[in-house]
């Protein structure tokens, strides 16, 4: 491996260690207003733009995500700490998922967790998820660095220009290829959710028909 490559991969392996999420404690305890909550996301999630003038988050999407009951409206134009994890939710989530699919994952959280009187609220559950972050980039960093290793392995016998050319695109595509396969996992599940509610619906019709013809017979 060249000093070109080792450096390509060491910047990989680092942008990696220095991803961060925002956590609870770091929101703001105050409610926000549309204006307010831009500037946060952004701020907070800066390092995740590819570039800087990028936006995370803008009044259009968020005004979007309302009007698609994807986000809870706010109280009197003024967003909660609830709001910004649900917000926060989504920006992972629409990387790779449509509208459909993150409602379908989503509206059942926020719709029995947000702004609940439980002692188990949408920040418990936030919490929760990520604070498997730092164990999880570890091990990506290992894949990343299996990958790349693997990649390098390829078009030995070419001129060493193209060589580098081909085996950068080799690691494209092991990647993308995981990208591939985890998002068929993910609406997999998507699907085998939206068919098991499916069948309680359909049940549940059932039920109601026999119930209404038994009270036909009895009467």
């Amino acid at each position: 491996m060249t000093i070109d490559e080792k450096d390509i991969l060491n910047s990989i392996l680092d942008s990696l260690s220095r991803i961060e999420y925002i956590k609870p404690e770091d929101l703001p305890n105050i409610d926000l207003y549309m204006d307010q909550v831009t500037t946060f996301i952004d701020a907070q999630l800066s390092i995740s733009k590819r570039h800087p003038d990028d936006k995370i988050l803008t009044k259009t999407m968020i005004n979007n995500y309302a009007k698609n009951n994807l986000l809870p409206p706010p109280v009197k134009k003024k967003y909660t700490k609830e709001h910004l994890l649900a917000l926060i939710f989504i920006y992972y989530f629409k990387n790779i998922l449509s509208i459909g699919d993150i409602q379908e994952i989503l509206n059942p959280i926020t719709d029995k967790y947000f702004a609940s009187d439980l002692n188990f609220n949408l920040e418990n559950i936030y919490s929760e998820v990520f604070r498997l972050e730092k164990s999880e980039i570890l091990n990506m960093q290992k894949d990343l660095t299996r990958k790349y290793q693997t990649s390098q392995q390829t078009f030995s016998d070419l001129p060493k220009k193209e060589q580098e050319e081909l085996q950068r695109f080799s690691f494209i595509c092991m990647l993308s290829f995981d990208v591939y396969l985890k998002k068929q996992l993910i609406e997999k599940l998507i699907d085998a959710k939206l068919a098991g509610n499916s069948r309680k619906t359909d049940t549940f019709q059932k039920s109601r028909k026999t119930d209404k013809s038994t009270k036909k017979t009895i009467s």
